[in-house]
């Protein structure tokens, strides 16, 4: 029998309280998942997502953005520290800062972000409030490969939520955030597993198929 693939090794981004950071690092303590956490970044240094790491016995650092005279030379001490850890995969979790092309395209399809919103609607922030507004029936969050522009990129996977008419930003953030913390587990999975496949704007995944049914709302 052939060796077992080894674990993948996860960079993760953050900038604040990083409850997809917890999701990803809980997953990785699982004994069958494919991927481990080598290295967290935060861009702040009172991040309550380093207190997650320190948890979780991963290691940590703060590279401040502020500490730069460009985007270029903070980009670079990202990559960086990045190489060093020997990362293969980024993860974006509440990472809030703009990455330049350059950036991106150095990571291309090896740097993925979670976004609270059924990508291409409500690309940016406060999407909640913004779905709520646009009085559409269903919100949800996406997984997508980062491309240089904001919330733009292959999709992975997506989970649609149910508005309810009573729903507030809040009630229905935290119906979103439920299926973020199951949804990037699962995306960083397949990746480990070798089963993502980027064809142009499209994400394959082998052995994952659409569900039958439909979801109506209202009934």
């Amino acid at each position: 029998m052939a060796d077992p693939r080894p674990a993948l090794k996860v960079a993760v981004l953050l900038s604040g309280r990083g409850s997809n950071f917890r999701a990803l690092a809980e997953a990785c303590g699982a004994p069958d998942y494919p991927a481990e956490i080598v290295l967290a970044i935060s861009n702040r240094g009172d991040a309550a997502g380093l207190g997650i790491a320190a948890d979780f016995a991963i290691p940590a650092t703060v590279i401040d953005h502020t500490g730069f005279d460009d985007r270029a030379a903070f980009e670079a001490a990202l990559t960086e520290a990045i190489e060093a850890a020997g990362a293969e995969l980024v993860c974006l979790a509440g990472f809030m800062r703009l990455l330049t092309s350059e950036f991106t395209d150095r990571w291309r399809d090896r740097l993925i972000n979670i976004h609270p919103s059924l990508l291409p609607a409500f690309r940016g922030l406060d999407t909640h409030a913004r779905a709520l507004e646009a009085g559409v029936r269903f919100a949800g969050c996406t997984v997508h490969f980062v491309r240089p522009d904001m919330d733009d990129g292959p999709i992975i996977v997506q989970a649609a939520v149910p508005i309810r008419a009573d729903d507030t930003p809040e009630d229905l953030a935290a119906r979103v955030l439920a299926q973020e913390h199951r949804c990037y587990p699962l995306a960083v999975r397949w990746i480990a597993e070798g089963r993502v496949r980027v064809s142009g704007a499209t994400v394959r995944v082998e052995a994952a198929e659409a569900p039958d049914s439909a979801l109506i709302n209202p009934r």
